[in-house]
């Protein structure tokens, strides 16, 4: 089988040496659906995925990955809660389909999640898709065409795939004007 970031410690530590960052932070999960912790030196640790994500940012200095403007933060804001509620929750084909149906339609005019800007939503999204595109067949990332568009562009965004697998698509049906 593929490698895939697991939510929570491995991605974490993907999405650390993505940002530069030294390694040395300690992660952890906590309680039944293994929610990640990440202990710090001073004070209490940080829990949840979107709340250690967006503090390595913030210490990585990479602040525009959270958006720019008020709007911006707030879609980064909205895909991060999806990706944790809806992707990290998805327990069936159908959950699946649903949401690649709807990131389908999301992703029509966007080359981004957040519209034209690279961000965190786009590579804990990424993370988060990993495994399911690793195993959709030609056809089923064809029907996703936006999807198998955006995921082919974060894998090839300098720093993101790491020692992922890589996704192979057939590049002549991606890049088509044809709706």
């Amino acid at each position: 089988m593929a490698a895939a970031a697991r939510p929570g410690p491995e991605e974490l530590a993907l999405l650390e040496k993505l940002l530069g960052l030294p390694k040395g932070n300690k992660y952890g999960v906590q309680g039944e659906r293994k929610v990640p912790v990440l202990q710090t030196n001073n004070g209490p640790g940080l829990t949840g995925l979107i709340t250690i994500a967006a503090h390595l940012v913030k210490q990585a200095r990479k602040d525009q990955l959270l958006g720019s403007t008020a709007e911006e933060k707030a879609v980064v804001q909205q895909w991060l809660e999806y990706r944790v509620t809806q992707v990290d929750g998805c327990s069936s084909k159908e959950d699946t389909r649903i949401i690649l149906k709807n990131l389908n339609i999301h992703l029509e005019d966007k080359v981004y999640l957040a519209g034209n800007i690279f961000t965190l939503a786009d590579v804990l999204m990424y993370y988060g898709l990993h495994h399911v595109m690793v195993d959709l067949t030609v056809q089923e990332k064809e029907k996703y065409l936006n999807v198998s568009r955006w995921f082919n562009h974060i894998q090839h965004y300098p720093g993101v795939r790491q020692h992922l697998s890589n996704v192979i698509f057939i590049k002549n049906r991606l890049y088509t004007n044809a709706h």
